[in-house]
């Protein structure tokens, strides 16, 4: 008989399957029949709404219908024969069932670190698959108790949720999120650039450093101290020189003061530690601990680290971190690598590390750290560290895709070492594409090894890679503004900042081949250029993928026609981002004078044409929020900027300008650029209408130019090219060379003056 049911629990003895949504389901078989209502270390609310499923039940078995999913019991001990989920669809012509056990192959989550991996590393999974369902275990995670401790479980149980979401990915990493707790609104600066380095700073050399970058005009927001700050000479019967609490004086004699100086120069500051060999005799806060935890003074007893031990945890905080943090530490670098075993069987250290340091610093600061990934929830920690990365292409290579994929498990706040840490050879280039593809990084911290050949001060480049350094950098906090409420949409929306391409295409199979561009934020599509530029042509080749409709680049404006794939060639100074018709991306203008937690005197909202949008754009100072809002009516040509909210928080002399690309006078004659800029305090209209013709003979005569080829062969070209006009000409006239890497070069140019 088949039951209607609008209440979400079906159970047995030793049996419970919980109904969370239509396309999400909680199995548990316990042979004690004891159930865990309470919330996990990956799993916090299972209070979903209910809604209508149909059951069948008989003495021997049970059967599940939703309009996602039929779910088949022998009401016995789960397995393969007796637990089985068929999924209402069809993708693949096989894989549309899952049988208790199976490993699913997914589109992959994350993993813990890229610590000494060269180039490309195997994932964990995540939570959505091409074949449309995903399985999370959640029978090993640690029991979270009322007051936040970790609780072992006390039989072997199973407790797995079953992602049945087909391709509506977002869904699915929604009620993910719904399930496991949203991402934190991490701080404002902490989208700003990071200046890190494995080095034996002083306080005067660092502070010149600053000084150096300030008067380079290249912004930094957050000041990163890897462990020289503490000291390092420590005798030998106390071991590792890794583990340290006290300040070098040799290197800062005066701490508070070097630190209040940093913060006078509007910089935040994180301190690495590395708390493997816990509190020994030799440190300042030796006193306070040993006093605490009554360990024997005379025989130098260390604090052995343990975070399972109550005492331990409120003398790692109380006496350690606070006095540290009273002095001007912002938040913490949390250097882990010494596995996951606790004194706790199945605990990992790891995960109580990011929990403990997270709900600490958020009680007394900004919530923040930068730890290592600890498993499905941590992105309730951030920020990720990624690890030690060795320096080469094949490193670059992987960490578009690893980064976009980790949204695949909610883990959207990954920081990488941008330009790599350590080994490989000096390459400039490389240096500079890395730092490129950190503009478009969640996290932008550059950081390399302690070699003194090895740091990634942009006056350290020749001319063209210093300026391209530099611009990169400038650019990442013109897009502040942009970042900030990406990072809010994240919070509250469970919309990552970098999302892969099938997030929003999940039925093309292009979204699922061109696994290193992605979407930044809700406006912006990246490519990052990850590959030597050829020494012959002087470009750097992609290969993409654009998506239907009209795509614009970002910098330049000009318009590729979507639904493509072709190959795309930047120079050493140039990169792949494209706006879709119609984005809107706020930026700020004076860089240099605002605050990295402050807001924009000047915003300079980047407009592209062809569509109807808003962009909501969020800012906040201290909780106090104010919406600004562009209304961009391309159909009627007008623009309309107003605010709601809190705006006392907003600049006195808050300026809007609006730069709108590939447009031109509505009688047809050019503007400069093909861009129309004005200032506006409420609406303007618009007096132009999108180029309709893209004239590129400059870029194909520098296509032309920059290779080293024959003049010859130069020559021929450029006045074949000048006798067609129609493009298949074009690319015949081309081809005639026989030059592949010059027939794509300018099939490129031909494609856009075509678009």
């Amino acid at each position: 008989m088949v039951k209607a049911s609008s209440k979400n629990k079906i159970m047995g003895d030793n049996y419970r399957f919980t109904l969370l949504t239509p396309c999400l389901i909680r199995m548990e078989y316990s042979k004690s029949g004891c159930f865990i209502n309470q919330k996990t270390q990956v799993v916090l609310d299972r209070n979903f709404p209910e809604f209508e499923f149909d059951f069948v039940e008989s003495e021997n078995s049970l059967e599940i219908y939703t309009d996602y999913f039929h779910l088949s019991y022998d009401k016995q001990e789960f397995t393969s024969q007796g637990l089985t989920i068929d999924m209402k669809s069809n993708f693949t012509d096989y894989n549309n069932k899952w049988f208790y056990g199976e490993v699913v192959d997914t589109l992959k989550g994350t993993t813990r670190t890229l610590d000494n991996i060269n180039g490309s590393t195997d994932l964990d999974e995540g939570i959505i698959s091409e074949q449309g369902y995903a399985v999370l275990d959640d029978s090993n995670s640690f029991i979270v108790a009322e007051d936040g401790k970790a609780i072992p479980r006390t039989d072997n149980d199973v407790d797995i949720y079953f992602f049945g979401y087909q391709h509506q990915y977002k869904n699915a990493l929604h009620d993910f999120y719904k399930l496991t707790g949203p991402t934190p609104v991490i701080p404002r600066y902490a989208l700003g650039n990071w200046w890190s380095r494995f080095w034996a700073y002083t306080d005067e050399s660092y502070l010149a450093l600053m000084d150096r970058f300030k008067s380079e005009e290249i912004p930094l927001a957050v000041s990163v101290l890897d462990m020289d700050w503490h000291i390092r000479d420590v005798p030998e019967r106390f071991g590792s020189e890794w583990t340290g609490y006290s300040w070098n004086k040799n290197l800062f004699p005066e701490p508070e003061k070097f630190l209040e100086q940093l913060h006078n120069r509007g910089l935040k500051i994180t301190l690495n530690v590395h708390p493997a060999d816990g509190i020994r005799a030799f440190e300042d806060c030796y006193p306070a601990v040993s006093k605490r935890l009554k360990l024997n003074v005379l025989l130098e007893e260390p604090a052995e680290f343990d975070m399972t031990d109550d005492s331990f945890v409120e003398s790692y905080f109380v006496d350690v971190h606070h006095p540290l943090e009273d002095q001007g530490v912002d938040f913490w670098w949390i250097d882990w690598q010494q596995g996951n075993q606790s004194k706790e069987n199945g605990l990992d250290p790891l995960w109580l590390l990011n929990q403990y340091h997270f709900e600490d610093i958020a009680e007394r600061k900004d919530g923040l750290i930068l730890s290592r990934y600890a498993g499905p929830g941590s992105h309730r920690y951030p920020i990720g560290f990624s690890g030690d990365t060795i320096i080469s292409w094949e490193s670059l290579q992987f960490q578009p895709y690893f980064t976009s994929t980790a949204s695949n498990i909610g883990y959207t706040w990954w920081s990488h070492d941008i330009g790599g840490h350590m080994k490989g050879i000096r390459n400039d280039e490389l240096t500079l594409r890395w730092m490129q593809f950190g503009t478009f990084s969640p996290i932008n911290r550059l950081h390399s090894s302690s070699s003194p050949f090895n740091s990634k001060e942009p006056w350290n480049f020749s001319g063209e890679i210093f300026l391209s350094m530099k611009e990169a950098l400038r650019e990442r906090h013109r897009l502040l503004p942009y970042l900030y409420t990406a990072n809010i949409e994240t919070h509250e929306n469970g919309d990552a900042l970098i999302r892969p391409l099938y997030y929003e295409y999940p039925e093309e199979t292009q979204a699922y081949e061109y696994q290193n561009q992605y979407f930044f934020g809700s406006q912006l599509l990246v490519v990052p250029i990850v590959h030597e530029t050829s020494k012959t042509y002087k470009f750097a080749k992609e290969d993409i993928w654009l998506p239907e409709g009209n795509w614009y680049d970002y910098h330049t404006g000009r318009r590729y026609e979507g639904n493509t794939e072709l190959s795309i060639f930047r120079k050493i100074n140039e990169t792949a981002v494209f706006a879709k018709s119609g984005a809107i991306i706020p930026t700020d203008l004076k860089i240099m004078e605002t605050n990295p937690d402050g807001l924009p005197e000047v915003l300079n909202w980047k407009v592209f044409p062809g569509a109807n949008n808003t962009f909501e754009m969020v800012e906040e100072v201290k909780g106090r929020r104010c919406i600004t809002k562009l209304i961009l009516d391309w159909n009627n040509r007008k623009i309309l900027i107003e605010s709601s909210g809190e705006k006392e928080i907003l600049p006195a002399n808050r300026q809007h300008k609006i730069t709108l690309y590939c447009v031109e006078n509505q009688d047809g004659s050019k503007l400069a650029n093909d861009m129309f800029c004005v200032e506006i305090s409420d609406q303007v209209h618009l007096p132009v209408n999108e180029v309709d013709k893209q004239s590129m003979d400059e870029m194909i005569f520098e296509r032309i130019d920059l290779p080293d080829i024959s003049y010859d062969v130069k020559n021929q070209l450029w006045e074949s090219l000048n006798r067609e006009s129609i493009f298949a000409k074009k690319i015949n006239s081309v081809k005639k060379f026989k030059d592949s890497m010059l027939t794509d070069m300018l099939f490129e140019v031909f494609y856009i003056e075509e678009s």
